[in-house]
């Protein structure tokens, strides 16, 4: 951490209750750790979003999930998810805000495929205890009924077609859903991009894409996220020429130490962009 600099909220964490994470021994008592470490770097808030997930035809091609996720594959290589312990994960929220009052805890979830799973999502989204939702793509068609990540499509299609492919589907997920006030991981589709075959990944040939997927962001009102898994100059560049006004920051933390990687930096790139913090620790920044 900069001495002196006061860190943003880390707005896409998960613990235990997340499936990728909860699957695996390691993770017990996730959430209690992580908000020590939060309480230990001085980080003002963070927001537990944790997977909410309805697909129902995940189809994965060998070795596509990690290990610990592995026990949810079926032998015909289906994903079988199981169902978010929304009582335990609010249970949980609340001892850890009794335990760490000097950081702000929010609840949350990250959403994938909002614009499919409106009605599954509901009970959840409806509760009135839910301070965050961020809005998740993760998942596009791959054959007949079945769906799948861009790792599995990767293998089946052109790596610029399973792009092209991504980045046209966020507008449509914007369009398709107003429950969720912030696009995550706008990269997504890039952090498996297949080097060893098609070279480097360079953005400049999907430029338009993203400037295309962001504008339908910017106008919808809603916040882009800056996940520090990588930090991309161009996102903030473009989101700021398409009219983005509002951003978040996500480590996407699936482990304590995890929490708030790269914040400084991102901070830093963007406040160069005239971004600055709210109000309230957990407050959108904003131009």
């Amino acid at each position: 951490m900069v001495v002196g600099m006061t860190l943003p909220a880390d707005a896409h964490v998960h613990s235990e209750y997340s499936w990728d994470a909860g699957s695996d021994p390691s993770s017990v008592g996730l959430m209690r750790r992580t908000c020590a470490r939060a309480e230990l770097i001085g980080l003002p808030a963070i927001a537990f979003t944790e997977h909410l997930d309805f697909e129902d035809r995940w189809l994965v091609g060998d070795g596509d999930m990690g290990s610990h996720a592995g026990v949810l594959v079926d032998e015909d290589n289906y994903v079988h998810l199981p169902t978010f312990d929304f009582d335990g994960y609010l249970d949980s929220i609340e001892r850890c805000r009794h335990d760490f009052p000097s950081v702000k805890i929010m609840t949350g979830v990250e959403f994938g495929q909002p614009h499919l799973w409106a009605d599954a999502a509901a009970a959840i989204l409806g509760s009135g205890q839910i301070d965050r939702v961020n809005g998740s793509l993760h998942m596009l068609p791959f054959h007949g009924e079945d769906r799948t990540e861009p790792v599995t499509l990767y293998r089946h299609h052109t790596p610029a077609g399973v792009m092209w492919a991504y980045l046209e589907e966020i507008p449509r997920m914007v369009a398709g859903s107003d429950s969720f006030e912030v696009l995550t991981h706008i990269d997504y589709a890039a952090r498996t991009w297949p080097a060893n075959v098609a070279g480097p990944f360079n953005p400049r040939e999907f430029e338009e894409g993203f400037r295309a997927a962001m504008r339908a962001i910017a106008n919808s009102g809603r916040a882009l996220e800056m996940n520090t898994r990588r930090l991309r100059p161009w996102t903030p560049q473009w989101w700021v020429e398409e009219g983005g006004q509002a951003v978040t920051f996500g480590s996407d933390a699936h482990s304590a130490e995890q929490l708030a990687a790269g914040f400084p930096e991102a901070a830093a790139m963007l406040e160069y962009f005239d971004f600055r913090p709210g109000s309230h620790p957990g407050d959108f920044w904003t131009r």
